[in-house]
């Protein structure tokens, strides 16, 4: 990634994450750390977690399997230029025996990490709750707080919602900031230091596709229902076997790590598997429409801000997605809300859509880049800073 200047440079960052970085499609502190990574020096910590699911999860092997496979590169520096560890520390958030036994751990791990790549009274960004034992024992200068998701409502982890939640409100009252990227997280939050950091998109990535699609996409039948990103508990599998079964002659192309949970199958239900981000565009290319088949009942994705459907947006295909708050007076998308108005809008869009249609929804996002949420963030940092020092 071309080196920019985004308004901080010579910074010690340790960013605590809330998806690892190895095997996740790249997530909002992601993609601001890898843009910050050229002029500062970055700590990006792979989720210390909130617990493993229980053992009857159908991913619960899954998920161990694959937290081991982080544990083995412990640290190592990526291409983007930031150091990536995962610290090892235990799933027992539940008890405070657990909880200092992590605490313990994760301080000794880090501060030996910190001394080794020369790194001093750091900014913390920390993107989950069960950092919050840790984070005040680094020597930071400036704490942030990033709240993507509605975390007591995760069902991937068996810890206790009120655990989770008291976690999170401890969390809050330490932050110099806390920083939201989903509108309804935002709107219903009662902090004073609550500030609105929406998520971005890469623009031009999306916004130019190739007219050569990907060769396991090229043959797929059409008309082509698009979908990318995980998928698990929250999508709506009732909905797309339906439809599936209602229209026969549409397909689906759907792109990303898929959960045991997903249990489907058809002609034409096309599973791909995950895809790297800078390959998308040759997928979603050949999309017809670009669809979000997420349960409007589960209450962890009715906060979701949902990267994707911005992505989709960048395309300028059509877009039909299910009834989030984020998006919900969004000009340029479809909405559904049951399944017959599912098949409705997305007939609509293959048959009415227009390439003015497509320029407006373009417009939406064209200025709400991953670099505009780089530097606003970089700005907001410098802004406690100075503050802080005024203050003191």
């Amino acid at each position: 990634m071309e080196m920019k200047d985004f308004g901080l440079a010579g910074e010690s960052i340790v960013c605590f994450a809330g998806e690892d970085w190895w095997y996740h499609h790249p997530h909002i502190e992601n993609r601001l750390m890898r843009r910050l990574a050229g002029r500062n020096k970055i700590l990006f910590v792979n989720s210390i977690t909130m617990g493993l699911p229980s053992v009857s999860n159908p991913d619960f092997f899954l998920k161990v399997k694959r937290k081991l496979r982080s544990y083995r590169k412990w640290l190592k520096k990526v291409p983007e230029g930031l150091w990536v560890m995962t610290p090892i520390s235990l799933p027992l958030y539940g008890s405070r025996f657990g909880r200092w036994i992590n605490r313990s751990l994760l301080v000794l791990q880090l501060r030996f990490v910190m001394l080794l790549l020369g790194m001093r009274q750091p900014v913390v960004l920390a993107c989950i709750p069960t950092a919050v034992d840790v984070v005040c024992r680094l020597g930071g200068e400036v704490l942030l707080y990033q709240v993507c998701d509605k975390v007591e409502a995760n069902e991937d982890s068996a810890l206790s919602p009120h655990v989770i939640h008291e976690l999170d409100h401890k969390m809050k009252e330490m932050a110099d900031i806390v920083i939201y990227n989903g509108k309804r997280l935002f709107d219903e939050a009662m902090e004073s230091n609550r500030y609105y950091l929406p998520v971005g998109v890469d623009y031009d990535l999306f916004a130019n596709l190739p007219g050569e699609p990907a060769p396991d996409a090229a043959d797929l039948p059409r008309p082509l229902l698009g979908y990318f990103g995980a998928m698990d508990f929250m999508m709506d599998t009732e909905l797309i076997a339906d439809v599936a079964h209602r229209r026969p002659d549409w397909h689906w192309m759907l792109i990303g790590n898929r959960s045991n949970v997903i249990r489907l199958s058809g002609t034409n239900l096309h599973f791909l598997g995950p895809r790297p981000l800078t390959d998308l565009p040759k997928y979603v290319t050949r999309f017809d429409v670009c669809v979000l088949p997420w349960r409007a009942d589960n209450r962890f994705a009715s906060y979701g801000s949902a990267m994707k459907v911005r992505e989709y947006m960048a395309t300028g295909k059509p877009v039909v997605i299910a009834p989030l708050y984020e998006y919900l007076n969004t000009p340029g998308i479809r909405i559904y809300r049951s399944v017959d108005e599912f098949v409705a809008l997305v007939e609509d869009s293959l048959k009415n859509d227009s390439p003015k249609a497509a320029t407006e929804r373009q417009a939406v996002v064209r200025n709400g880049t991953w670099d505009d949420r780089a530097r606003e963030l970089c700005n907001l940092i410098c802004s406690i800073r100075e503050y802080k020092r005024y203050e003191y």
